[in-house]
């Protein structure tokens, strides 16, 4: 499994429309993508910014490849999505996952 994380900022407003935009833009599409496992958003408040990590799961890079394109490290942002954001990085990074503990207790 492979993960894909990106980052952005944004003001608690700017994060609560990012969020909205991707449970309504972005899920639809990741879904139908084969390959994608999942997504984590997690986010760490600094005063008046707010940072976003989007975690995302797929089972190769050729899947990430249906998603983000030939170049799979640019980051994928919406116009609607960079309305919203204050800042955010332009390329992502990708981690081979070699130990998943999330499952073991169901």
């Amino acid at each position: 499994m492979i993960l894909r994380r990106w980052s952005a900022r944004a003001t608690k407003d700017g994060v609560r429309q990012y969020i909205r935009h991707f449970h309504q833009k972005v899920m639809p599409h990741l879904q139908q993508v084969r390959g994608y496992q999942g997504t984590l958003l997690l986010r760490q408040e600094f005063n008046a910014i707010v940072e976003i990590q989007v975690l995302t799961f797929w089972e190769t890079m050729d899947a990430i490849g249906q998603f983000a394109g030939t170049d799979v490290d640019s980051a994928v942002v919406e116009d609607e999505a960079k309305a919203v954001l204050h800042d955010f990085d332009t390329r992502v990074t990708h981690c081979e996952v070699i130990l998943d503990t999330r499952h073991l207790h169901e």
